[in-house]
């Protein structure tokens, strides 16, 4: 990510602050640091306008880059989460390190053009198909983190340890190329691996069907050790926590918490299919949830405990997974409005709620605790949405979070600022076409002509 603008300033019509959405919010940019808000002025003679309404840049936590190029493609026919893993191990199958680096950048602009500004990519498709590494171990790593740079879009790359099949399973052909055969040596490659300017680096668990106790400890300790984010899949089906009752006589996050992984580092992806003992568990911990909501309906997995989570005090954060949609407005709201499918009430989750779950909690999620608000010290990362829309018209100020969140669509995103640099302007990303280049990048993964 380039370096951001020593100084700037930048006026915005309304922002959400964090004590409610004011007018006339003066913005003083330092090194990509709030360094002053000021609400109720002028716009002065050398600050940047910017109408609509102004909101902290959201923080995509869940991200699989590569599932992009099967948007559309995994529609016909009935099935479930395990049939569409079967296309999904295909596009894996044919990724080179340069094919993943123009798909993984091509998704990342599509993101920040949506308007989030950092990204939490959950990596585990480390080396050749045969399973042996290539020359540089972390060659599809340094692929998604040049993505990054080149998409303008912060990353925090959570590295994924993944070791077996399933439970008591050994690997499929099609799952060698995730594996470094043994926790201790994901940790030594990982080592490999630095934080930079715009990227940090965090650990997974792919999930406790992909990994054994043992090693779940191990990669636990590894995080801990170096004090980043540990992420895993976890619940997103009732056959993993089948699976881990049938090998280990508990739940997903109760064999988790054996073996330390639950902190307030720790993000549970999916939590789904939860037991009242699970909710305790990471409450008790400080864990973090992330819901996936476009994928979870996509897939079929249900509908997660939102409502008793946050009643614990787990905080929430957002994440688009498998991309069949890449629009912050859309998850966001997609969990209240799920949660009033399963309970049949209304307004579990105010407008307010879900901002800071698509933002602020997403941040600290990544390892990012200054970012997703407006205020003194955070991260100059912002995203501002036009009221010029038919979706958005008509809209008195009292209401523009409300409208934001639970009518706004990605294409209301006019302007996106990542570290004080602009980075979307107009509804359109300054460096790349991003249109052509998911043609092209999606293309060749399928070996298509774009």
């Amino acid at each position: 990510m380039p370096d951001a603008p020593l100084r700037r300033r930048i006026w915005c019509r309304h922002a959400a602050l964090p004590t409610g959405v004011a007018s006339a919010v003066l913005l003083d940019i330092d090194d990509g640091t709030i360094g002053a808000v000021e609400a109720g002025v002028e716009a002065p003679a050398d600050a940047e306008r910017v109408d609509g309404l102004t909101l902290p840049g959201f923080a995509n936590s869940h991200s699989h880059a590569f599932h992009r190029a099967l948007r559309s493609r995994t529609h016909r026919g009935a099935g479930d989460f395990w049939t569409w893993r079967e296309q999904m191990y295909s596009v894996a199958a044919r990724l080179t390190p340069a094919s993943h680096l123009a798909l993984a950048r091509a998704t990342f602009a599509e993101m920040v053009q949506a308007g989030y500004t950092v990204v939490g990519e959950f990596h585990y498709v480390h080396h050749q198909p045969s399973g042996a590494p290539y020359d540089d171990p972390n060659a599809m790593a340094a692929a998604i983190i040049e993505a990054a740079q080149q998409a303008g879009i912060r990353l925090t790359l959570l590295d994924a340890c993944y070791l077996r099949g399933g439970a008591e399973q050994s690997l499929s052909e099609e799952q060698l190329r995730f594996s470094d055969g043994t926790a201790a040596a994901w940790s030594a490659r990982v080592d490999g691996l630095s934080d930079g300017a715009g990227v940090r680096i965090g650990a997974a668990i792919h999930s406790t069907r992909a990994v054994d106790a043992a090693s779940i400890g191990v990669v636990a300790r590894y995080a801990a050790d170096r004090g980043v984010p540990l992420h895993a899949h976890v619940s997103e089906q009732v056959a993993e926590n089948e699976a881990m009752r049938r090998e280990h006589a508990c739940t997903p996050v109760e064999l988790l918490a054996r073996q330390g992984a639950l902190s307030p580092r720790f993000t549970a992806v999916h939590a789904t299919h939860l037991a009242p003992v699970d909710l305790e568990l990471l409450a008790d911990a400080g864990c973090t949830a992330c819901f996936c909501p476009t994928t979870e309906r996509d897939l079929a997995d249900g509908i997660g405990p939102s409502t008793e989570l946050r009643a614990r005090g787990v905080a929430l954060t957002i994440g688009s997974d498998q991309h069949a949609v890449i629009d912050p407005f859309e998850e966001m709201r997609a969990v209240e409005m799920d949660e009033r499918l399963r309970s049949q009430r209304r307004g579990a989750h105010t407008a307010a709620d879900l901002l800071v779950a698509g933002s602020a909690h997403g941040y600290a999620s990544l390892g990012w605790p200054t970012g997703g608000s407006i205020e003194v010290g955070a991260l100059a990362d912002l995203t501002s949405v036009s009221f010029g829309s038919a979706r958005l018209a008509g809209v008195p100020d009292h209401a523009r979070l409300e409208a934001t969140v639970f009518a706004a669509t990605a294409a209301d995103v006019d302007t996106v600022i990542v570290g004080g640099r602009t980075v979307v302007r107009a509804g359109r990303h300054l460096s790349m076409d991003v249109v052509d280049e998911l043609h092209a990048a999606i293309a060749a993964v399928h070996g298509e002509d774009p």
